[in-house]
């Protein structure tokens, strides 16, 4: 693995995983919705430039997350294209948008006073981007895959 695919959240199935078919791949990428899932695996839109597409919105922190799709299967790849929207004002003004591979750890906080009499500070939310990627890619690589992460569909 080179540095630009550590930059691009490349990553490559083990050896001797056999490649399965674009059909297999698509599967295992729609297996992954339920109920405890924080993200939805669709089909894309026209407009959307991809296969498929996987939607997290956590409006408790004012983040949509998207990650398009397009599976590859001359070269048994799938192209990721992260994308993040953060709006953490109810203005736009503080909008802002992000691309490619870029993890993040998204955390509020509240004061509460401990056992001892002293102020604390105590985590009440926490969300990983990892919660969404991590699965999506790992059922790639699971089905002999190379999971690319891409800046352009």
């Amino acid at each position: 693995m080179g540095l630009f695919d550590k930059l691009t959240g490349t990553k490559y199935p083990d050896s001797g995983v056999a490649p399965r078919s674009a059909e297999e791949v698509r599967a295992a990428l729609f297996a992954l919705n339920g109920p405890d899932a924080p993200f939805r695996v669709r089909n894309a839109l026209p407009a959307e430039k991809a296969d498929l597409v996987a939607e997290c919105r956590i409006p408790r922190v004012g983040v949509t997350l998207k990650t398009r799709m397009r599976l590859i299967p001359e070269k048994h790849e799938v192209r990721f294209l992260d994308e993040r929207w953060e709006n953490r004002s109810s203005d736009q003004a503080n909008a802002q948008y992000g691309r490619g591979h870029a993890p993040a750890v998204y955390q509020q906080w509240k004061t509460e006073q401990g056992p001892d009499g002293r102020r604390r500070k105590v985590e009440t939310f926490r969300f990983d981007t990892r919660q969404m990627t991590d699965p999506l890619r790992s059922a790639v690589l699971g089905a002999g895959w190379t999971s690319r992460g891409v800046l352009k569909l």
